[in-house]
């Protein structure tokens, strides 16, 4: 799992959404509506995944 080229703040979304074979607009849809019902701990994962995952390769 990288980071995606359809990225929108860091590409994480768009990197899981390619890992797992969905559409990036529905798993950032889900992230957000995770994030809000969860008091904010999805941006911090958000946020560790960003540094943690690594960048795709050109």
């Amino acid at each position: 799992m990288t980071l995606s080229t359809d990225r929108v703040l860091a590409g994480v979304c768009g990197g899981i959404a390619d890992f797992i074979g969905w559409e990036p607009r529905a798993v950032r849809l889900l992230w957000l509506g995770l994030s809000f019902v969860s008091c904010g701990l999805g941006f911090g994962v958000y946020t560790v995944l960003a540094i943690a995952m690594p960048r795709p390769e050109r």
